[in-house]
């Protein structure tokens, strides 16, 4: 019997409080999908207070993202909310228990991109991309940003930035929809993550 080869995929982790950077995640993902033979696996984690009270765990539309999921896939894409500054605590508890990946290196060379939201237009977008960065490189992972080359990180007001897409929702008075062009920069960043964990896909089997 010919063994059927599953079709490679992409991880996209999001943790989303608003629904931001769950936009943001199916933006990525409508990218990724865009790249022939890839496709687009969308995940969450849950809160730390569901962790806690797995009795009173939120309902998800989403699943949870397993490390099957993580081991598997060719390439990866997490977001989270800022938190001052920082990614949430249950994306974080996720990343922490990446260590047998770590010890194996099974992420090494496999590319990754992140993505992140906030209320204000200076709420730590920047050091939330950074800091969600630092376990990545720790498992060697190829880090990929946005190019200014597009153009959409120059007309954009609402988020988007060289170090992943990003969106500002303003807080409870404002529109909380991504733009057409917060879409663009996220879906233009999952293409790219598609194109190049495909591309390294082909060296690998080439070889």
């Amino acid at each position: 019997m010919v063994k059927m080869m599953s079709k490679p995929y992409i991880l996209v982790v999001f943790s989303s409080t608003s629904g931001a950077t769950e936009q943001l995640a199916h933006s990525i993902a409508r990218g990724v999908n865009m790249c022939s033979g890839m496709t687009a696996k969308i995940r969450t984690v849950p809160s730390v207070d569901d962790l806690i009270n797995t009795d009173q765990a939120k309902t998800q539309n989403v699943a949870y993202a397993t490390s099957d999921d993580l081991a598997n896939c060719s390439g990866l894409a997490i977001g989270s909310p800022t938190h001052f500054g920082n990614m949430s605590s249950g994306l974080q508890h996720w990343l922490e228990k990446t260590t047998g990946l770590w010890f194996s290196g099974g992420l090494v060379n496999k590319p990754a991109c992140v993505f992140t939201a906030s209320a204000s237009l200076h709420g730590g977008q920047e050091t939330t991309l950074i800091n969600m960065l630092t376990p990545l490189m720790h498992h060697g992972m190829i880090i990929l940003g946005v190019p200014y080359l597009s153009g959409s990180l120059n007309k954009t007001e609402r988020g988007g930035t060289p170090y992943g897409a990003s969106f500002v929702t303003g807080g409870s008075n404002s529109d909380p929809e991504l733009t057409d062009i917060e879409h663009d920069i996220a879906c233009e960043q999952g293409q790219r993550l598609a194109e190049v964990a495909s591309a390294l896909l082909r060296k690998e089997n080439s070889e």
